[in-house]
């Protein structure tokens, strides 16, 4: 019998996603005779029957497109905003499942979406996921597509700051995505030539960066890039945090635990301006003229790679082929050579963050790029 599957993109966009849908749609209609429609924008699609047809005519030139055909939120199924209300949507998702005749659902997103399409997957749905992000933070994979486009972005930006900056003799600190996990502006930090790399998962001392800042000026150097992850944080705000979520998890008080949230959301709240504050740093103590570059959503835009094009048409064919198989309740994964089904279960449990061994970080060390440790 012919397999009718819905798809979704939720979450940020992000480069690769229109090539992923392309995948499974002509995955399963050429190889397997599946028939295809679209949820628009995320979870809310399906939550309020919002769909279209996925045909060879929808799916014709979007392969080189940016974002996605579909529309995407960030609304979770369990609390999505109706009118004036925050609603549990989750049985009337299950109803629209049924009402389409779906056999399937692909579910094509970050950390977030993994964790919503768990919730569908335990209310009797048959889901399946795609792992992207230009994060590069979804846990059980090697990679997520979308990280390749951004890395190129904000290398390429990094390349382009040089100029400026060897001309002014300035430093310059480049903002680069990344709350909880540094893997893009490792990457760009190194392959950029950043003299100084900022991550979440390394607290890092204002007095150590200077130092380095001040090091190259000794050595007549002139200029300082600093590839600075949104997440990064000073040791003494690492240390704040992480007192803060060990009383909120040792409490069992409600009242207490919601006086130590807000007061975990407040110090997020004030990092939002921590890349100025860090450029206004930089400058009072290293005497160097300083600006700040934030690529912001620059980093999400824009054609897809080659690299990212290929997986991601690959992790959707592979979608189809599992489909097939009725392997439902998995993320597809991609390990080494090989592209694998993991349990959801699994997937989220945890964030993939950069390792401090991790050959990447040891590389940074041995050429002389500054971490701030």
């Amino acid at each position: 019998m012919t397999k009718h599957i819905g798809i979704l993109t939720s979450g940020g966009d992000c480069p690769g996603l229109n090539a992923a849908i392309r995948g499974v749609v002509k995955a399963g209609q050429y190889g397997y005779g599946m028939e295809f429609i679209g949820f628009k924008d995320g979870f809310r699609g399906i939550a309020l029957d919002r769909s279209m047809e996925l045909n060879d005519n929808v799916l014709s030139g979007i392969l080189t497109d940016g974002g996605t055909i579909l529309g995407t939120s960030r609304d979770k199924p369990h609390k999505m905003p109706i009118g004036n209300k925050v609603i549990d949507m989750t049985e009337t998702i299950v109803q629209n499942y049924h009402r389409n005749h779906l056999d399937g659902l692909v579910c094509i997103g970050g950390g977030g979406t993994q964790k919503n399409a768990l919730r569908l997957k335990q209310a009797g749905l048959n889901v399946i996921t795609l792992p992207k992000t230009i994060d590069n933070d979804v846990a059980i994979t090697d990679v997520t597509f979308g990280f390749d486009t951004a890395l190129g972005i904000a290398t390429q930006a990094i390349d382009r700051l040089h100029t400026t900056a060897t001309s002014h003799h300035r430093v310059i600190v480049v903002e680069i995505m990344g709350h909880n996990a540094g893997w893009l502006a490792l990457g760009a930090g190194i392959a950029g030539g950043a003299d100084v790399i900022l991550l979440p998962e390394l607290p890092y001392r204002l007095e150590t960066v200077a130092e380095a800042i001040k090091h190259r000026v000794r050595s007549n150097k002139r200029f300082s890039i600093i590839a600075y992850a949104e997440g990064a944080l000073t040791v003494e705000e690492a240390q704040r945090l992480t007192a803060l979520e060990q009383q909120r998890s040792a409490t069992q008080d409600k009242a207490k635990r919601k006086e130590l949230k807000q007061q975990i959301k407040a110090i997020a709240n004030q990092h939002a301006d921590h890349s100025v504050w860090l450029t206004e740093q930089v400058e009072k103590l290293t005497g160097q003229e300083s600006r700040l570059t934030i690529l912001g959503h620059l980093q999400r835009g824009g054609t897809p790679s080659a690299g990212d094009r290929l997986l991601a048409t690959h992790l959707g064919a592979t979608a189809a082929q599992l489909i097939h198989q009725n392997q439902f309740g998995v993320m597809v994964a991609i390990n080494g050579q090989s592209l694998i089904p993991v349990p959801l279960e699994e997937v989220v449990l945890q964030k993939k963050r950069v390792p401090e061994n991790h050959p990447w970080v040891q590389t940074a060390k041995e050429i002389g790029i500054c971490l701030g440790v």
